[in-house]
């Protein structure tokens, strides 16, 4: 990867540029998407959902779930299709294929980061006191986004031979993300019904942001093995998958 690293940098500066090319507010809409999600959200869900028992605002709460999903989100909906819009370029020349993925989570890892400013910007406003478990937010970060990655590669080389993925995907993520703690706490289920979230890697990152956010302590290391677990072998898995049918991605796109 780090041979082809001037080609991975010219493939994520075109898909940020491109994005925003002709948009009026342009880069605004990075941090404009998720900021007005977490307006509508937080003022429907703050009715429903007993917020008095989160230990902090409920905005601040609902921000720091909706980031890390809508990295998830954007990275797979734009990766699915990333073999298919580039068939040409596939079939013209040969370079890594993973690059293409690569590139496109960079894009929008750049977008995550951005977006950030207004989650910084709500802790400020709140007061929330800064302490230096907040670092611990870029390894937790890390380990998400290899687990993108290892999704990201997995679906992208499925879509190419099966268009109807990205139709699935679709449905598959709205259900998810119900069964994902971004509008609510996992302490509002009762203890015994809470190990099934430690199955869902995204409610794992989830609740080890929060938990080095707002808490102050370090994330339930149990759980965030069990992440990292599943994010390194869904990455060696979907790798081995897609160099596998790399060779055949030219007939087929």
């Amino acid at each position: 990867m780090s041979k082809h690293w001037e080609l991975i940098k010219n493939l994520t500066q075109r898909e940020i540029r491109v994005r925003y090319k002709q948009s009026f507010l342009g880069f605004f809409w990075i941090i404009l998407n998720p900021f007005f999600q977490m307006l509508i959200m937080s003022f429907v869900f703050s009715k429903l959902v007993n917020t008095s028992r989160l230990g902090v605002p409920y905005p601040v709460y609902l921000y720091a779930g909706l980031l890390p999903w809508t990295f998830l989100t954007t990275s797979l909906g734009s990766a699915m299709g990333e073999l298919v819009e580039n068939s040409a370029l596939i079939k013209k020349i040969y370079f890594p294929r993973e690059t293409l993925v690569f590139s496109t989570l960079l894009a929008k890892t750049f977008d995550f980061f951005l977006s950030s400013i207004v989650f910084i910007g709500l802790l400020l406003f709140f007061k929330i006191r800064f302490s230096w478990y907040m670092l611990l937010f870029f390894p937790i970060f890390l380990i998400q986004f290899i687990f993108t990655y290892g999704l990201s590669l997995l679906l992208s080389v499925l879509n190419l031979f099966y268009r109807d993925v990205q139709y699935i995907i679709n449905l598959v993520l709205t259900l998810w993300f119900y069964l994902t703690p971004v509008l609510y706490a996992t302490e509002f289920f009762p203890a015994r019904l809470r190990w099934i979230f430690k199955l869902n890697p995204m409610s794992v990152y989830i609740n080890a942001y929060r938990q080095v956010l707002f808490k102050g302590e370090y994330p339930n290391w149990s759980s965030l093995l069990i992440g990292v677990a599943i994010s390194l072998l869904l990455y060696i898995l979907a790798f081995k998958l897609f160099k596998k049918l790399e060779g055949v991605m030219a007939d087929i796109a």
